[in-house]
């Protein structure tokens, strides 16, 4: 168990430091664990150029450290938060030991009682294997609408010759919101942008961007929000306007 300095008393793991927020809630946050995983996945082959069925084998050691000033979890409108996941040091298939982090940060200002500018990053890598070793449910996607508003799941990124995700060892993910809220209700403009690679780090170039529009309805455990969103310089294939919920 963790000592916890403001109650002074045993919680168990995840941990906590450096006291709380003003509603309560925990700032400086970690949490560590250890995972055994076997998944058998397609994957694309490009000496082949087909799709084969390969077995995975993970043991990663996951953690993660989040520090957190907002004023609510669910529904923030000031401060910031920041984590870090390092989600594996594993060992896959092949013996292959790599790591794979996620360094993501939010932050809230609120302009008046019913304006607040909101911004999102988002950056990972995964070092010390080559791609076609890593199994395409631990690799990098974007798109959609917890990603990049504007295009579909995972669309964006590296695809195989039947223009499907494959996904990449890199990611690039932004996002700037204005809200304006009215009551129980609220209107929201965004633009985001991101994107994924191949390499291990992420080349900040060939971003992709989307903007949007959306409406936000507010109740007593969180936002319910609905989004509809176009992609800028939209490309053959893509959607001229995608909707999420």
């Amino acid at each position: 168990p963790i000592l916890n300095p403001v109650l002074g008393s045993p919680e168990p793991w995840p941990g906590v430091l450096f006291g709380r927020h003003p509603n309560g809630e925990k700032r400086l946050t970690y949490s560590y664990g250890f995972e055994i995983l076997g998944t058998n996945e397609q994957d694309f082959n490009f000496t082949t150029g087909e799709r084969d069925r390969r077995t995975f084998y993970v043991a990663a050691l996951p953690g993660q450290v989040t520090f957190d000033t907002t004023d609510s979890l669910l529904d923030p409108t000031q401060g910031f938060r920041c984590g870090e996941t390092i989600a594996e040091a594993s060992l896959g298939s092949g013996t292959q030991i790599y790591g794979r982090g996620l360094l993501e940060g939010t932050a809230y200002f609120q302009v008046d009682d019913v304006i607040i500018i909101a911004g999102r990053t988002r950056v990972g890598s995964i070092a010390g294997a080559d791609r076609e070793l890593i199994a395409p449910s631990r690799r990098y996607y974007a798109g959609g609408g917890g990603s990049v508003r504007g295009f579909g799941y995972q669309e964006l990124g590296p695809k195989d010759i039947e223009d499907r995700p494959i996904g990449g060892r890199s990611l690039v993910e932004a996002a700037a919101e204005v809200r304006y809220r009215f009551g129980d209700y609220g209107i929201v403009g965004f633009v985001d942008a991101g994107q994924v690679y191949t390499s291990s780090t992420p080349g900040f170039d060939n971003l992709r961007y989307g903007v949007g529009i959306g409406g936000r309805f507010y109740t007593n455990f969180g936002p319910l929000r609905v989004d509809v969103a176009t992609p800028i310089n939209r490309q053959p294939g893509e959607s001229r306007v995608s909707v999420y919920i």
